[in-house]
């Protein structure tokens, strides 16, 4: 085993999880901050099982532990070790080979694979006294919801967190034009069609182009991740010194060891190294797979994330091209911030630290909208609510960018209701003047938004016309108070902002746009 003195987060993180006494629940933390030595770290008052999927989980956390430790996969069998770990697609045939109450901990791993079904047959098999499942991409692109495994997050900390506390390093980003075009390129699933895909980006001219990024801008050892094996061997064959790693490579340990020495320069892999593989020397992460999955771009990129002497930063390029009605993930997706506002010219955005794209775009979507047509708003409200199945009971929500609501209830007071993390859980707050004065606690995003009408119709009757959407449609079109005017006029000088005019302001308009200024 091997000696560690955890991180300060770390020992947060396993504190807070020896303090329970049972139930499921979810620790999102960036890729690089250790949830291996987070889980191993776990007090146990009995068996552990770990549940992985692939070949590096199962054997990468035997390091960390100073027990027992068996393996559940292909021709690996436990004998009664205090701890199991198992490939989940192994474990799934092997059930009879295990009582129920065998585990008092079942732990998952890169839990946002936690619904499928080969994981649903072992948690339904098993009855530990705790489930806490990891992982690094607390969302899933086909909105499954993990809340019906887990009950909810108790522990995050994300990827602008990790860079801020110098945990994780910074992130320079490029786009290079590589004239990929997917505009025929179909979705599938939860991404794009794979052989539609490898078909539009696995040509010649591309991949000189591909081969060229990696000349011109790359910065020491560089891992590309290539669509299909037939592209990640066009890719190296125009690389000096590059290697190609697939599933069917026997010698991976052995690569990554040479690349870690600086023996190979450049790896390009198809689908092998998105989890679980420790190489903190990455220095440069090339994208030639496109992918409308965040979750698989975080991991892809995530690769070249841990910090490494001498390494100020990963260079990260995404390859991009023509991506017709596509949503193709890049580098601001990391943190969330979604789609470039236009009016930030993509020469300013390139060779910027993420950091930096993050504050320039947060700015950009912070500035306050013009106020739409209540019509259009009401729209997006039913709109959330028929995908999420919520009642929203009439309340006037204005959805901002991040997916959070408000609601104005006048005189400076306003109710926020964080969107729903991937359990489906929500919080809310109402602010008064910049202060919290109530809260609601984390639950199930329809209790929430139950709990805020109920406060609304027993505490604030009188700004109904405010808050209530039939109310709202019968002054949608009369001109705003003076209060709403003074109040907005307030805000707009402690902004700073100059482009905002109130005298042609409806009560509607009005309300909206003090939603936005103090969300």
């Amino acid at each position: 085993m091997e000696t560690i003195t955890l991180r300060d987060y770390q020992q947060e993180c396993v504190n807070i999880i020896n303090n329970l006494d049972g139930g499921s629940y979810l620790i999102a933390v960036a890729t690089g901050l250790g949830k291996t030595v987070i889980f191993s770290h776990i007090k146990r008052r009995g068996r552990m099982l770990i549940l992985s999927h692939r070949e590096e989980l199962v054997w990468q956390p035997k390091k960390y532990f100073d027990c027992t430790y068996g393996v559940e996969q292909s021709d690996n069998h436990s004998d009664g070790e205090e701890v199991v770990s198992a490939s989940v697609q192994s474990l799934v045939r092997r059930l009879d080979s295990f009582s129920p109450d065998d585990f008092d901990i079942i732990i998952t791993d890169e839990a946002h694979h936690a619904v499928a079904d080969t994981y649903r047959r072992i948690y339904d098999y098993f009855k530990p006294r705790l489930h806490i499942g990891f992982t690094a991409t607390p969302n899933r692109a086909d909105n499954v919801k993990l809340g019906e495994i887990y009950s909810k997050i108790i522990y995050e900390r994300n990827l602008k967190w990790g860079i801020d506390h110098k945990y994780l390093t910074d992130i320079k980003c490029f786009t290079v034009d590589i004239g990929f075009d997917l505009s025929e390129v179909h979705k599938q699933c939860d991404d794009l069609n794979l052989s539609e895909l490898s078909h539009a980006v696995d040509n010649p001219l591309q991949n000189q182009k591909v081969a060229a990024a990696y000349r011109e801008m790359a910065v020491g050892q560089t891992l590309i991740f290539a669509t299909s094996v037939q592209h990640a061997y066009h890719i190296a064959e125009l690389i000096d010194g590059a290697v190609v790693v697939t599933a069917e490579t026997q010698n991976r340990a052995e690569i990554i060891e040479r690349f870690t020495n600086r023996e190979i320069p450049c790896l390009v892999n198809c689908m092998v190294f998105t989890e679980g593989t420790d190489m903190p020397l990455i220095e440069t992460v090339i994208i030639a797979r496109p992918t409308r999955n965040a979750s698989l771009y975080t991991q892809m990129v995530g690769r070249g994330l841990r910090t490494h002497e001498g390494k100020e930063a990963l260079t990260l390029i995404d390859c991009v091209g023509i991506t017709g009605k596509l949503d193709i993930c890049q580098a601001p997706d990391l943190f969330g911030i979604g789609e470039i506002p236009k009016d930030i010219p993509p020469e300013e955005l390139q060779g910027k630290l993420l950091t930096e794209i993050e504050e320039m775009v947060t700015e950009e979507l912070n500035k306050p909208a013009p106020p739409p047509d209540w019509k259009i708003n009401v729209q997006r409200v039913k709109l959330f609510a028929e995908n999420g199945n919520y009642d929203t009971h009439n309340v006037n929500y204005i959805i901002l960018s991040n997916g959070d609501m408000t609601c104005s209830i006048g005189e400076g007071r306003i109710f926020r209701v964080t969107a729903e993390d991937i359990t489906g859980n929500s919080y809310a707050y109402l602010k008064h003047d910049d202060i919290i004065v109530r809260t609601i606690p984390t639950a199930p995003m329809q209790e929430i938004l139950d709990e805020v009408h109920h406060i609304l119709v027993c505490d604030y009757q009188k700004a109904i016309y405010l808050w209530d959407i039939p109310h709202v449609m019968r002054w949608a079109n009369v001109p705003a108070s003076d209060k709403q005017k003074d109040f907005i006029r307030k805000l707009a000088r402690k902004m700073k902002r100059r482009d905002i005019e109130v005298n042609n302001l409806s009560k509607y308009e009005a309300s909206v746009l003090i939603g936005q200024m103090t969300g």
